[in-house]
């Protein structure tokens, strides 16, 4: 079963990388630097947006507890390929001893058949990382959602919503679709790193864990994603 796993998730990723040239055609390293510096704004608007919306009180409490953090500004249902979906996105981790976030490193996420619960082509989703487990799931090359790493849908409602939320899961998913926020599954889906706009982003080549853990690299761009996170998430 191990092995299918790994034959689907790698098959998954190459469908996604096929995806993004198919759209764009191969990109150069401008095109990739590009890309990910309006990606790190866009995840910084939507996690503002999250963080500041009514209906998720129990969003911000869960916030305070994540130790990682990852944000797709918008998760395509595209019709071109039937049953395909995808987006970009990035993570962020949590220092353990200082308690500062660090990243963002970059990565693709998509699925055969993506299970969004609340419709719309086009949807915003975020996925906190709640234990070691899930955090160290996102410094692999690839993973699948629910086999690497435990995921639930994260509560809508209230800071008591929190309360009531699956705290044996290593990933709660919440999302937003045409201006609605509400639960997504993510089940089987895979996530994968985008190790060209790793490298475009920071000039260098770089890994998950050189950027998240080993903190060998940085980028002043990311200080307003990295601010809107460390806000979010602070004790009050």
């Amino acid at each position: 079963m191990k092995s299918l796993s790994k034959v689907f998730v790698a098959l998954t990723t190459v469908l996604l990388t096929g995806i993004f040239v198919l759209v764009g055609g191969a990109p150069t390293l401008a095109d990739d630097a590009t890309e990910a510096k309006n990606l790190v704004e866009k995840a910084r608007m939507s996690i503002n947006s999250f963080e500041n919306a009514e209906e998720m009180g129990g969003f911000r409490d869960l916030m305070k507890k994540a130790k990682g953090i990852f944000i797709a500004p918008a998760v395509l249902k595209g019709a071109f390929i039937v049953g395909a979906s995808g987006g970009s996105g990035v993570f962020l981790a949590r220092d353990k001893k200082t308690n500062k976030w660090f990243g963002p490193a970059f990565y693709t996420m998509g699925e055969a058949s993506f299970g969004l619960q609340i419709g719309g082509s086009a949807s915003e989703v975020i996925l906190l990382a709640m234990t070691d487990r899930g955090v160290t799931a996102f410094l692999s090359n690839n993973i699948k959602l629910g086999a690497d790493a435990g995921i639930a849908v994260g509560p809508i409602g209230g800071g008591a919503a929190a309360a009531t939320a699956n705290l044996s899961a290593d990933i709660l998913s919440f999302s937003r679709s045409k201006g609605l926020f509400g639960g997504v599954s993510v089940d089987g889906a895979v996530v994968a790193t985008r190790p060209s706009l790793n490298e475009a982003y920071y000039g260098k080549k770089v890994t998950a864990t050189d950027i998240l853990v080993v903190h060998d690299v940085e980028n002043k761009g990311a200080a307003g994603l990295i601010n809107a996170v460390s806000k979010g998430s602070a004790a009050k």
